[in-house]
């Protein structure tokens, strides 16, 4: 039997991922690696499974599919899947994997980091003890407010979603969620469900954890930040194409928005002019917040283990489109 070949898209892949592969596959295994997005053609037809990019740099996209119809798998190594386009892939009869749910944990604690961070007016202190002063009298009408007094709304409640609202949970805090699916009682966490209008308008804090998909794309635009109570505080973890970036700067510039932190955008790295660099009131992260090593080696521990499964004939868990069948 000829040794299994797994491609791996990530320009520079890390060595948990390499490790878990590893440790999945033991030898019985190639890799096969990259070279530019024009020569995948080349590459897809000879190799088993096709490990995804999170970065950007290779794009599965409907020539991809063409020329990758004989795969069994393809695997995104980690959660989002906005670089593969799932409709061809699916067309062709390969099913796209990711690992939804590895990263939820160190999504969900970041973005309670960042709530506190909000509420509690963090960078406004410590700005101001850099610049020499000793804010301290003054702390009172910078709108800081504690987490068991606000009342909490969740867009998306997949893993992270419904994790983050099993840590905030001890605080006190009312906590709704809006979902595309209301989920069945026992995975409500202690939320209640409401419409997104609704949620949006009795949220002092929005946490933003849905998938990006051509129904969230843009999602939070200037409507939707205009329902949001005065002085709400945003935290998005989610993907920034869901949030409108010049709807979001304006919110924070009129006063409507106490404060938001964001781990994604709409373009990453950032620009180096983006403006949203110089807003205030802005707590701004690299992607970042699934990065942990437990995370990481999670993620793609998931991803690895999917395709020892897939090669050994077993079907894929974490489907994430509908492949047609093929005779």
């Amino acid at each position: 039997m000829p040794v299994p070949r797994v491609l791996v898209l990530s320009p520079q892949p890390s060595v948990l991922l390499m490790e878990a592969l590893k440790a999945a596959l033991a030898d019985d295994w190639e890799l096969v690696r990259p070279t530019t997005q024009a020569a995948l053609k080349d590459q897809l037809p000879t190799v088993d499974v096709v490990l995804g990019d999170w970065s950007g740099r290779f794009v599965l996209d409907a020539e991809a599919a063409h020329w990758g119809r004989g795969l069994r798998l393809v695997q995104q190594p980690g959660v989002g899947v906005e670089y593969i386009d799932l409709a061809a892939w699916a067309a062709v009869g390969v099913p796209v994997a990711n690992a939804a749910g590895a990263n939820a944990d160190a999504v969900a604690e970041w973005a309670v980091g960042a709530t506190i961070h909000l509420l509690r007016q963090m960078s406004w202190a410590d700005a101001r003890i850099r610049a020499g002063e000793w804010p301290s009298s003054a702390v009172a009408v910078t709108r800081v407010r504690e987490l068991s007094a606000m009342r909490v709304g969740i867009v998306g409640f997949g893993p992270i979603g419904r994790k983050y609202a099993q840590l905030v949970r001890p605080f006190g805090c009312a906590i709704s969620y809006w979902s595309r699916n209301r989920r069945p009682p026992q995975m409500e966490a202690g939320a209640v469900y409401r419409e997104l209008n609704d949620l949006l308008a009795t949220s002092d804090v929005l946490v933003v954890a849905v998938a990006l998909s051509a129904e969230t794309r843009g999602l939070m635009g200037a409507d939707e930040l205009a329902r949001l109570p005065e002085n709400a505080v945003l935290v998005n973890v989610a993907r920034g194409a869901v949030l409108d970036e010049v709807a979001l700067l304006g919110a924070l510039g009129s006063g409507k928005l106490a404060g938001a932190a964001l781990d994604v955008f709409a373009r990453e790295p950032l620009a180096a002019d983006s403006p949203l660099r110089a807003a205030a009131n802005l707590l701004l992260s690299p992607h970042i917040s699934a990065a942990t090593p437990s995370a990481l080696g999670r993620t793609f521990d998931t991803a690895a283990q999917n395709v020892r499964r897939v090669l050994r004939g077993e079907p894929a868990l974490g489907i994430v489109n509908r492949p047609a069948a093929t005779s």
